[in-house]
């Protein structure tokens, strides 16, 4: 059984690998392992903000188009990689918002950083961390999101702890992941590149669901949902025939989910500059004083 440290760094070396391929690649671990990657893509071509460089197409859903990110917001990645998602969030904050990037692999903050350059965003930051202990202090963020991350992460409770943490009262969090419905095959389970590739990471789906009520967030709902069927070339590595027949027909299920989760409390005010000066206004809902 290999150790929370173990699996860390057997995450870190794989993503830094991928930050090293050319730009819009895809997965090309060890021999086999692709296929794990490209199961739990979803396209997003005609998502506004999109920037092709930046996809590895290493998530699971599209956690943006769910996340109700407004003008101004304040927006958190969880495992930013290349900086995908945290570009198709600027696109929906604007440039009077503010978008930072996590991600404890620095070949992926690098990357990530450069793109951003590339495309003159002053307000995308990207910070090499762990999102069990963030870079972040209380009360930062109106909205956080994460593409196919918390699967990786061992102590997946710990990180909804700091969601709540760094969530602003009345901010809320859009995540997709990886979740299971019944107990994967324990070959699934140990294959170290299968839980770097998404999948022998995921938990029971009621078990997420549970650490994000207990955590303290409301309004917990799953906004899309999907199977993730593995095909017989991955399946056949890892069970006998009557194995796979018992695996395919059983009511054990692979899943990417999409959960939002709003933190308790009222939303602090926006301060939006005034045209006047270098003084601000304040934004009032239902006033001619600005939209919050």
């Amino acid at each position: 059984m290999k150790t929370s440290e173990g699996l860390k760094k057997l995450v870190q070396k794989k993503y830094s690998e991928i930050a090293h391929q050319e730009s819009g690649s895809c997965c090309s671990g060890a021999a086999g392992t692709d296929e794990v990657y490209h199961l739990m893509t979803d396209d997003y071509a005609k998502v506004k903000g999109y920037h092709a460089a930046a996809d590895l197409g290493l998530g699971c859903g599209l956690p943006t188009q769910f996340a109700k990110i407004q003008k101004g917001d304040t927006v958190i990645d969880l495992g930013s990689g290349a900086g995908n998602d945290c570009f198709v969030a600027r696109h929906e904050t604007g440039a009077e918002g503010k978008v930072i990037g996590i991600d404890f692999t620095a070949p992926m903050i690098r990357k990530a950083r450069a793109n951003a350059e590339k495309l003159g965003y002053n307000n995308v930051e990207f910070r090499q961390g762990d999102i069990e202990e963030m870079p972040v202090s209380d009360n930062v963020a109106d909205v956080i999101v994460s593409n196919c991350v918390l699967n990786l992460v061992p102590d997946k409770k710990k990180v909804i702890v700091e969601i709540y943490r760094t969530l602003k009262p009345g901010g809320h969090f859009s995540i997709s992941d990886i979740v299971l419905v019944g107990d994967l095959p324990e070959a699934l389970k140990t294959d170290a590149e299968m839980y770097a590739g998404c999948v022998s990471g995921a938990i029971l789906k009621n078990d997420y669901l549970t650490y994000i009520q207990e955590a303290g967030f409301t309004d917990v709902v799953v906004q899309k949902e999907k199977p993730i069927t593995l095909p017989d070339s991955i399946l056949d590595r890892y069970m006998v025939a009557d194995q796979k027949a018992d695996f395919k027909s059983g009511e054990t299920g692979i899943f990417s989910i999409t959960v939002f989760a709003k933190k308790p409390g009222i939303k602090p005010l926006k301060s939006l500059p005034n045209a006047i000066g270098d003084q601000t206004s304040t934004c009032v809902p239902g006033t001619s004083s600005g939209c919050c």
